[in-house]
């Protein structure tokens, strides 16, 4: 019999909330590109996960958390690309 494949789970920054990674919105940070969002999820660098819902999207512009995980200043660009994203 074989063992059911574990699927990884990861903590949106803005909620809290466990979720497989596969339903999440992962942003990088790595010295080649800087801070991006990440569609395959298996780019080189620091990663943050976010909920692809509104309200954590919405969230995450108001709380400045993402400057806070990478210790920097996020591009505006990036915000309106996160807005972008939101699933209806």
């Amino acid at each position: 019999m074989k063992k059911a494949k574990k699927i990884p789970q990861r903590k949106c920054i803005i909620c809290g909330q466990l979720k497989d990674k596969k339903d999440l919105l992962r942003i990088v940070k790595n010295k080649e590109e800087g801070i991006l969002i990440d569609n395959s999820g298996k780019k080189n660098g620091r990663g943050a996960y976010i909920c692809k819902d509104k309200s954590c999207i919405d969230k995450v512009r108001k709380s400045s958390k993402l400057n806070k995980v990478f210790k920097e200043k996020i591009d505006e660009k990036l915000y309106e690309e996160l807005e972008a994203y939101e699933i209806k």
